[in-house]
């Protein structure tokens, strides 16, 4: 069995799988691993080749939409160890096209969606759970706890809805931000993060919404288990309606 190494990005991760694919017949019998540079580590280094990995990427997007949203969702989840299953699915996404996502019986196939599925819903639910809090200053921050890396594409959604307004977005977990101003959208890492301080406007919304969304509770129809399915606890530190509770 061959295997290849390739230097760990997505770049890297496209341009071993495009070699591969071209070189090899029979992908089923070859291994992807991340590079770790040790002494006695095996395999074939594959070099990034931006060009190549764009190259095959606009093919898959092609012939196998689905596949390349699937394979957009999985690089969120920062999930290691899962580079030859994701080999031997875009193998058969160039063969079979967006039905390769219903293949679910390759073991392959079942890890790489079902892992880009929790990433792409991640994110569909937190473009309604994020809360953006007016500063003294005037600009907006939101911040968030995600399991996946999806700051890049929330963003993006953001910077289409709140275009007039200058915001930031800040990822707890991983220390990088978001940040919208002037029509501009960057993003970095931040070593040291100081909460500003809140706009008294701010202060008595969140006052306001904290009574609205109590008075507005019906307790008959009360269902916790539906909520903490549709808003999981583990967001509950960013919403404003939900501080306090456990």
């Amino acid at each position: 069995m061959n295997r290849y190494l390739y230097d760990g990005t997505s770049e890297g991760l496209l341009s071993a799988v495009a070699h591969i694919i071209s070189e090899e017949d029979d992908v089923e019998r070859v291994t992807l691993a991340e590079r770790e540079n040790t002494l006695f580590e095996e395999g074939c280094y594959i070099s990034t080749d931006t060009a190549a990995a764009e190259e095959f990427f606009s093919r898959l997007q092609k012939q196998a939409s689905e596949a390349a949203y699937t394979f957009y969702y999985f690089t969120m989840a920062e999930r290691e160890g899962l580079e030859t299953s994701m080999l031997r699915y875009l193998s058969l996404a160039m063969r079979h096209g967006s039905k390769v996502n219903g293949y679910l019986t390759h073991p392959a196939v079942k890890e790489i969606v079902t892992v880009a599925r929790k990433a792409g819903r991640e994110l569909h639910r937190m473009k309604g759970l994020l809360r953006f809090e007016k500063l003294q200053d005037g600009a907006y921050l939101a911040k968030m706890e995600p399991d996946n890396n999806i700051i890049h594409p929330l963003a993006l959604h953001f910077s289409k809805r709140l275009r007039a307004e200058n915001w930031f977005i800040y990822d707890v977990r991983r220390r990088t931000a978001a940040r919208w101003n002037r029509g501009t959208l960057m993003l970095g890492a931040i070593e040291q993060f100081t909460a500003p301080a809140l706009s008294e406007e701010e202060k008595a919304v969140q006052a306001l919404w904290k009574t609205f969304f109590g008075t507005i509770a019906i307790s008959e129809r009360r269902n916790p288990r539906l909520q903490k399915s549709n808003m999981p606890m583990k967001y509950w530190k960013y919403l404003t309606e939900k501080q306090g509770e456990q």
